[in-house]
């Protein structure tokens, strides 16, 4: 899986060369002249690359956002407030445009190769990249403007124009992973690179966001069932389930020391869990730690996980990642989609005796004792398979996202909060550089 590393290194030197302000103008790297060019894999790897720009900030959103992880310093504290304080410049600066430009970048790479590639593998490689960056524009900000043209009129302001979640999710996102599923193998697996099983994956979670249980239980179930075929299987271990180039991983984005990273900070998610920043030097919030308890009081043993996520001597967070500013961030792993496949099949109406035992491998490895038999209704199945999401991902950047599409914030959170502030605030230098035709989502 350290190949595309290795292919990082080799384009370091182009990557450095855009830097525009309006992030839909960017020319991706090697792209001046897109008519001139024969190869088009420098300008994929570039698409891989702007990942990297979003990998921090989801993560962060994913935890510290919700009643995993605490800011302890101003303005970062503003996590926590759920109101316009938000869309401060610090924290507009730290997560939200790196985030935003970063993966409009990857997307115009991707048109580019989309447009004007001859090889059907790049062109499938490019669409699954495309619907990812879709994808997290999409969960962490709602409506989105879309580009689907390699070479956007500066001028063309119409394109600017934010779309509804709903219409990119069905024109741009879905068709892209089916595009992906249908022209790749699994073959990109091994060097960490878009693959068949990875784009159902995805397509399978977007359909549980998007409500449609009966396509994200049948589209996760084959992936459930694929995955030996693909090589794809639990780890024995739960310390190894985010060590880079384990047997769980599907998809993951690739850091690496060796290339500045598109985030364009020294402290990445593994800083920031770990509490290495000084924003959060305890940032372990203490509700998390009551989620492992409870987890091990219900399932007749010591939760082991509980020991191998978090410092509950120091509050300082992750004892889960081991690694540095190159430990990869894990986009989506087995049990994740096992999870997210019980979660479908219990929404669809299945039995709590067909739903239950498919938790079974992910809470013997936690040396917990099977559910089955201890809950029966739709709604405590529901729960059970949420509470389990939350301990078994915790610090994978999920917690969030997960209580936004469930509609269970203010249950979870214990609070009542506007749904103005599920989503995240647009970067302002953006809503200027369109002259105003990029609008803020409403309350900040």
């Amino acid at each position: 899986m350290k190949k595309m590393k290795s292919i990082y290194t080799v384009l370091v030197s182009l990557l450095l060369l855009t830097g525009c302000d309006n992030d839909l103008d960017q020319t991706p790297p090697l792209l001046l002249e897109s008519s001139a060019l024969e190869e088009f894999g420098p300008v994929l790897n570039a698409a891989y690359h702007y990942q990297t720009g979003g990998s921090t900030p989801m993560g962060v959103m994913g935890d510290f956002r919700a009643d995993n992880m605490l800011m302890l310093e101003s303005p970062y504290t503003s996590f926590d407030t759920y109101n316009a304080d938000l869309a401060g410049l610090d924290l507009v600066e730290q997560f939200f445009r790196p985030f935003y430009s970063n993966l409009y970048k990857a997307i115009l790479s991707a048109n580019n190769v989309i447009e004007n590639s001859t090889k059907p593998t790049e062109i499938a490689e490019a669409k699954f990249l495309r619907a990812l960056s879709y994808f997290k524009l999409v969960m962490v900000f709602g409506d989105v403007t879309v580009n689907l043209s390699p070479s956007p009129s500066p001028s063309d302001l119409s394109i600017l124009t934010r779309q509804p979640a709903a219409d990119v999710y069905n024109n741009v996102i879905i068709p892209d992973f089916q595009a992906a599923i249908a022209g790749l193998d699994n073959s990109g697996l091994a060097s960490g690179r878009a693959s068949r099983i990875a784009a159902q994956a995805f397509l399978g979670k977007v359909y549980l966001y998007r409500g449609n249980f009966s396509e994200a239980a049948t589209t996760l179930g084959t992936v459930v069932s694929g995955a030996a075929a693909a090589g794809i299987s639990l780890e024995s271990d739960f310390a190894n389930v985010v060590v880079d180039g384990n047997s769980e991983i599907i998809f993951a984005t690739q850091l690496s020391t060796s290339v500045p990273n598109a985030y364009g900070s020294a402290t990445t998610f593994v800083g920031w869990f770990s509490g290495a920043d000084t924003k959060s030097l305890t940032p372990l919030d203490p509700r998390l730690t009551a989620a492992f308890d409870a987890s091990s009081a219900a399932g007749g043993g010591t939760d082991l996980r509980k020991a191998l996520t978090i410092d509950t001597d120091n509050q300082n967070g992750s004892k889960k990642y081991t690694g540095a500013l190159d430990q990869d961030y894990i986009e989506l792993r087995l049990s994740d989609v096992i999870l997210m496949h019980a979660e479908a099949l219990n929404e669809t109406g299945s039995a709590a005796t067909t739903v239950l035992p498919l938790l079974d491998p992910i809470r013997t490895r936690a040396g917990l004792n099977s559910l089955t038999g201890t809950v029966s209704s739709q709604a405590d199945v529901r729960q059970a398979i949420a509470d389990e999401r939350r301990v078994e991902l915790a610090l994978e950047g999920h917690r969030w996202f997960d209580l936004v599409r469930t509609g269970t914030v203010d249950a979870e959170m214990g609070a009542t909060i506007s749904s103005d502030y599920y989503v995240f605030p647009i970067p302002n230098s953006e809503i200027l550089a369109s002259d105003g035709v990029i609008t803020q989502n409403d309350g900040y």
